[in-house]
């Protein structure tokens, strides 16, 4: 059993901890929080032991009537690796903290690619992280579009990718955050940061990307063009991105024409929290011109990264082949979206129209 303990149990750190607690070859040591907010109840209701993020706080948990099993100290001369969850730029200040105790980590995106060895995405960069002892998973976005450009890259090879993100301003639990009543580039300058961020999973891609934030808070929306070195066929790209297991083709017929019915399909589906682990792409965007390919997919910010955690974990510690990581992860988490939408004919939408 590999020990893992995750560091930070916010928007990424709690989901994290429940798919590492879902794993049948790890086990979840413990999780940390810096303050003793509502989301102690949360990790208690789970039965997750609880660690103090900074050992002076100690105090206030206690006179918050919360019991800790120690501090974060303790929690990594407890672990086989840690998944650092804290928000971004804290966890480069973590890092000498874990060679301290030297235990092999796991950072998210929101970090600076030079944290770590190794920038890790399970379709596009598993190897890199094989026994490395610290790896950056890499943000939302960056995992969402490795995930699509890995497959049409090998299959029909990538000559330019363009990319326009449009980004939510903020989860839905980050009220100051924006912007209120805007759509703002960011960046102005082009490329943002995510092209060449996409470069750290798949070097050989030429991609550039450009970026807005709006007012809103469920999912962020990609509009994607790409040049292939090869003219494909539709059908042949639907069919490719069907295949993979981490992406989800949203049926025509389906009545889902946006990230809010997106969520309230995943909620009805049973996912917790409502979460989409998937890629979202509209089916009926996939169109081509000549060697142009041009799709608009959805990605859930507060997911998408979590089963990538649970691989990049396996990787370092571990000689699970990547193929053999990702069937676990999707399996003891239920990533794939129910098929049977796939039934549901274009007439559907006609229908929906007047419920």
């Amino acid at each position: 059993m590999i020990r893992v303990g995750v560091n930070g149990y916010g928007t990424i750190g709690k989901r994290v901890a429940d798919a590492v607690a879902a794993q049948p070859d790890m086990k979840l040591v413990g999780v940390t929080k810096a303050s003793p907010d509502y989301g102690v109840e949360a990790a208690a209701r789970r039965g997750y032991d609880l660690y103090a993020a900074v050992p002076d706080r100690v105090d206030a948990f206690a006179g918050a009537g919360i019991d800790l099993a120690g501090t974060l100290g303790d929690l990594l001369d407890a672990v086989d690796v840690v998944v650092d969850c804290a928000p971004s730029g804290v966890g480069e200040r973590n890092a000498p903290v874990y060679e301290a105790h030297d235990t092999p980590a796991v950072f998210q995106g929101g970090e600076d690619a030079a944290v770590a060895e190794a920038s890790f995405n399970a379709r596009g960069r598993f190897e890199a992280a094989r026994g490395a002892d610290t790896v950056r998973v890499v943000s939302c976005n960056t995992t969402a579009l490795s995930r699509l450009f890995a497959p049409l890259d090998e299959a029909y090879g990538i000559e330019k990718a363009r990319v326009t993100l449009v980004r939510r301003g903020g989860d839905p639990g980050e009220t100051d955050r924006g912007p209120i009543n805007d759509i703002v580039p960011d960046p102005a300058a082009v490329p943002s940061h995510h092209g060449p961020d996409v470069n750290e999973i798949l070097p050989d891609v030429t991609v550039d990307t450009a970026a807005l934030k709006a007012p809103v808070t469920e999912m962020h929306t990609h509009s994607v063009n790409v040049t292939l070195a090869t003219e494909p066929d539709p059908a042949a790209v639907r069919d490719l991105l069907a295949d993979e297991g981490r992406i989800f083709l949203v049926p025509e017929g389906a009545g889902i024409d946006g990230a809010g019915a997106l969520k309230a399909y995943a909620d009805d589906a049973g996912r917790p929290r409502g979460d989409l682990w998937e890629n979202c792409v509209w089916e009926e965007s996939i169109s081509v011109t000549g060697r142009d390919l041009y799709l608009f997919q959805n990605v859930h910010q507060e997911a998408d990264v979590v089963p990538e955690n649970v691989d990049a974990i396996r990787a370092m510690t571990t000689d699970v082949e990547a193929a053999e990581s990702v069937a676990r992860t999707n399996e003891s988490l239920g990533v794939g979206l129910d098929s049977r939408l796939d039934d549901i004919g274009p007439e559907a939408a006609e229908l929906a129209a007047d419920d």
